[in-house]
């Protein structure tokens, strides 16, 4: 899909109005993120957003610096911009926790065109957590995409995609990432929030990194 190596599609899975309101700083901060982590070889393709959302994302990003991935936000569904881009059901890998297989460094050796994520967001992801947690890649999974997984560590949607870039970029075997699991983030001597949720220890993946 395009010049660029490993493209990453992340399907909005929150429910959008369709409302003049602009989306919110955290759902922006969030999908900037992604695109520091995917760094300025990836392209991010952000589908299914409501059309006030794509308009406010594309003015945040065209406001943003050059040293990130390349974006492109749509109101189409990924299956749509697939059909568009005559890429088929095949070539793109979703990340599923519920995948057989484990994401391996040859799956970006040209056997997918897109590895695709289904997006809940940091800020939502920390106000509702759920417990057990509930299975927002299964709207995805009933399509039939190819599926490959992260291992058994909890994290949120933009170390996902951080960590599948590790792999299928960088060429780091999955098992050879270190975890840190609740990172704490200290506000000062009094304050600081444990995050619910692992990110890898040795790379800059996590939410210090915003």
């Amino acid at each position: 899909m395009g010049d660029k190596a490993n493209p990453f599609g992340l399907e909005h899975m929150e429910e959008d109005e369709d409302t003049a309101r602009s989306i919110p700083p955290w759902v922006e901060l969030e999908y900037s993120h992604m695109r520091i982590l995917a760094e300025p070889t990836a392209h991010v393709h952000f589908t299914h957003l409501s059309q006030s959302s794509t308009e406010s994302l594309e003015a945040a990003f065209r406001s943003s610096t050059n040293d990130l991935a390349d974006a492109s936000c749509h109101e189409q569904g990924v299956l749509d911009l697939m059909k568009s881009k005559g890429v088929p059901l095949d070539k793109v890998c979703l990340l599923d926790p519920k995948a057989e297989a484990a994401l391996s460094p040859e799956d970006g050796d040209g056997r997918f065109e897109m590895f695709l994520f289904g997006v809940c967001c940091f800020a939502h992801f920390l106000k509702s957590c759920d417990d057990p947690p509930r299975d927002r890649t299964a709207e995805l999974r009933v399509l039939g995409f190819p599926t490959r997984h992260l291992g058994p560590v909890q994290m949120t949607t933009d170390t996902a995609l951080g960590v599948t870039k590790l792999v299928v970029q960088d060429k780091i075997l999955l098992d050879k990432i270190p975890y840190v699991e609740f990172p704490t983030i200290r506000f000062n001597a009094k304050e600081s929030v444990e995050m619910p949720f692992s990110t890898p220890s040795d790379h800059d993946l996590g939410p210090n990194s915003y």
